[in-house]
């Protein structure tokens, strides 16, 4: 994840629609380590699988600290068919955790659960600024352009389309 300062006001490069996918997992009983470790576990062999494979749709993603129980991943890519490519893939780490999970899930009654949310944004329906800040969320993911090039205001910068 960039750490490097980012002097001045700028904002997300993204042209386009922008699916962003919040994914994660919360433990409701600490000691039942059997049913939620392989769940904790399942997450970084994904992301880092994603990362690794030109074209797999992932723009980027930020691991975000929840409450003690929570744990959550803030995923950006490219369309949502590329997002459920992956989940459906056969041969990518996802089947076989979400496989590994519901039937932990049945033996654990409850020991652990799991969410995902999944937002369509079209082009004109997101906006940012970052000011004096190290790349960060979707302008990490699609990069940073000084914030004149979509417009100084967020109103302005929500009817940016680029051309």
């Amino acid at each position: 994840m960039g750490a490097e300062l980012i002097e001045g006001r700028t904002t997300a490069a993204a042209e386009g629609e922008v699916i962003v996918f919040v994914v994660g997992m919360r433990i409701n009983n600490f000691r039942a380590v059997r049913s939620w470790w392989p769940v904790f576990r399942a997450m970084p062999r994904m992301l880092e699988e994603l990362s690794r494979e030109e074209g797999s749709g992932l723009l980027g993603f930020r691991l975000r600290p929840g409450m003690p129980r929570v744990f959550e991943v803030i995923q950006y890519w490219e369309s949502h068919e590329k997002l459920i490519a992956y989940a459906s893939a056969q041969n990518n780490e996802h089947r076989p955790a979400w496989t590994d999970f519901n039937r932990r899930a049945r033996a654990g009654k409850g020991q652990v659960g799991i969410f995902h949310e999944t937002y369509v944004v079209p082009a004109g329906g997101y906006e940012s600024i970052y000011v004096n800040m190290p790349a960060y969320g979707l302008g990490e993911a699609a990069g940073v352009v000084p914030v004149g090039r979509r417009g100084e205001r967020a109103k302005d910068r929500l009817a940016y389309r680029a051309g």
